[in-house]
């Protein structure tokens, strides 16, 4: 069937969805820092609640992304098991049951990481300067 990926296409989309969220575990342990010398240097009312918030928004972020992670790796083992053993693919039954829910998360978390992203720079750009 053209246009429907094959396994390993779906395994190597999988290792790269995995790869970018390593990249924000590093960016939110970043955030984390600057968050800590922010506490260090400022003690406004404002600078603590929002630290507070933005320590919640990155623990949830975290947490999803530890989630995500381990679904991927699942999946990837599960691919690799069809590759061989050469057992039939049935990609409309796993698009369905499998690629369609996770890709649907990581765009969620990837829209709701941008815009704490972007209120963190907001914010950083206001007390660290």
């Amino acid at each position: 069937m053209p246009g429907t990926p094959s396994v390993m296409s779906l395994h190597l989309r999988y290792r790269l969805w995995i790869a970018e969220l390593n990249f924000d575990i590093n960016v939110l342990r970043i955030f984390g820092d600057y968050l800590n010398e922010l506490r260090a240097k400022r003690k406004e009312a404002e600078v603590k609640s929002m630290s507070d918030y933005f320590e919640k928004e990155f623990t949830a972020l975290r947490a999803e992304i530890d989630e995500m992670r381990h679904e991927m790796h699942i999946a990837k083992m599960n691919m690799g098991e069809y590759s061989r053993d050469g057992k039939p693919f049935d990609f409309r039954k796993y698009n369905k049951e499998n690629h369609i829910p996770i890709k649907k998360r990581l765009a969620a978390y990837k829209a709701n990481f941008k815009k704490i992203n972007t209120e963190f720079g907001e914010f950083e750009g206001k007390w660290l300067t």
